[in-house]
């Protein structure tokens, strides 16, 4: 059957309690319902209000509130992970689970063809018992789940060790551009064992949800991920579905007029904007070495960072006398700002990523040079690596080995990298950034892979 004439789908979405994981999701769902799809987006109360904005369909999308249930510990207004420490989270995942009766009563209300879902285990076996399709959606790279998940790895059959990581799974595509380094190494190790919520470890849980789901799906298209995709439906034995890069729409408000007057001091392309993830701060240490390394380049900038902890504000973690040194070409700042707005600014040359997926893509689509300085996280990890060592589209900034640390040096030599003319490293990722560029923003690459998504979908009923 083809897509375009079938009937329309009713998909219900319910992603794990984090912008990071619902602004991509509904992303999606806007290039569903561009198509006509019906979604029913579940999304704690409070929560709506952050994503209305993005909604560009909303008589086709409608959210559905749930409210988040009570967990020990967990503070009674968190809803989200940006609103908690990491080591909350597991709470919050419990809090996750305890909605199982609430979505049984609303699927049974809302009656969908397909429930997406990330973290939720459980749910497969609810949606099985209702008559509806599940889809496990991720929003990470599939390389990520196909070097690192318990599928790919259980031909291991034991507890696996940093030597493991060093090498790819059975089976896999050959990729020279995945090597870790031994902080990274024992990160993922410790991983393994993180209990995330109702006592269940988080590769656990995602090995169970690609396991019992009728499909796996992730962001991606078969140009760049396909042969990960791949790999991971001979693991699974099941259907793998790519919804394109899910590029971002043009936002329906302006840039903040504050900064548009900042912005517009400086030459095109020669401002350094960094922008390091909502909800991970950097110690103080690396805060300092951070800030350190932009005002060392001699380049105008802006960094967008939450302060480090045990610190209320940004200004009384800033390194001695540096507000006064960098006064006039330099800004840090502890809240919110618009990326997507400031990275399409002419004048931003040169962005500073945690290599978190909706931002590499947001950066992809602009003119700006990538710096990669991924959080410890393993996707961010992998991201960097993909897109710098495979994609050769950035330069990824230099740490320790053994402790993982960056120093302003290493901060400044990566941006003169990228940023200088004459440096032949430097030229070659602008060269390939380009290109990429050109590609994801070609006139039928997002629209193809939405269609073949959603055509994959059909032939699932």
């Amino acid at each position: 059957m083809d897509s375009t004439s079938a009937a329309p789908l009713h998909v219900a979405i319910f992603p794990w309690f984090a912008m990071g994981h619902l602004t991509p999701i509904l992303h999606l769902s806007n290039k569903l319902a561009q198509r006509g799809h019906r979604i029913s987006f579940i999304v704690p109360k409070r929560t709506q209000t952050k994503l209305q904005h993005l909604n560009l369909h909303p008589h086709l999308i409608t959210f559905v509130p749930i409210t988040v249930p009570r967990v020990d510990g967990l503070p009674q207004d968190a809803e989200t992970t940006s609103d908690i420490p990491f080591s909350l989270f597991p709470l919050l995942a419990t809090a996750l689970d305890r909605t199982e009766k609430d979505i049984e009563l609303l699927l049974r209300e809302l009656k969908p063809q397909f429930v997406f879902f990330d973290f939720q285990h459980w749910l497969p076996n609810l949606t099985r018992s209702l008559g509806i399709k599940s889809v496990a959606y991720f929003i990470v790279n599939p390389l990520s789940i196909a070097y690192l998940g318990n599928g790919p790895r259980q031909s291991q059959g034991r507890e696996l060790t940093e030597v493991d990581f060093m090498e790819p799974p059975q089976g896999f595509p050959d990729d020279a551009c995945i090597k870790f380094q031994p902080h990274e190494l024992r990160f993922l190790v410790s991983t393994r064992k993180l209990e995330f919520g109702s006592g269940v470890f988080l590769y656990d849980r995602l090995h169970t949800s690609t396991c019992l789901a009728d499909a796996i799906g992730f962001k991606g298209c078969r140009e760049i991920e396909g042969p990960y995709a791949e790999y991971l439906e001979t693991v699974y034995g099941k259907p793998v579905l790519l919804s394109g890069p899910l590029l971002p729409e043009p936002p329906n408000t302006t840039l903040e007029e504050k900064w548009v007057a900042w912005l517009g001091r400086f030459k095109p392309g020669s401002v350094i904007f960094c922008a390091y993830g909502s909800e991970s701060p950097l110690p103080q240490n690396q805060f300092q070495e951070l800030l350190l390394g932009l005002e060392l380049t001699g380049f105008p900038f802006l960094a967008a960072l939450k302060p480090p902890n045990g610190f209320v504000s940004i200004e009384e973690a800033l390194p001695e006398g540096f507000s006064e040194r960098v006064k006039g070409r330099g800004v840090a700042c502890g809240g919110w700002v618009q990326q997507q707005l400031i990275l399409e600014h002419p004048s931003v040359g040169c962005f500073i990523t945690h290599c978190g997926a909706a931002s590499v893509t947001e950066a992809l689509v602009n003119k700006c040079q990538l710096l990669f300085l991924p959080r410890l996280g393993a996707d961010h990890v992998i991201n960097a690596r993909m897109f710098s060592k495979k994609l050769k589209v950035g330069v990824e900034v230099e740490k320790g080995d053994e402790d993982g640390l960056f120093t302003k040096e290493s901060v400044c030599k990566a941006v003169k990298t990228v940023m200088e003319d004459g440096n032949e490293v430097g030229r070659k990722v602008r060269e390939n950034h380009a290109k990429l560029r050109n590609f994801l923003l070609s006139d039928s690459l997002e629209s193809t892979c939405v269609d073949g998504f959603c055509q994959q979908l059909q032939d699932l009923l």
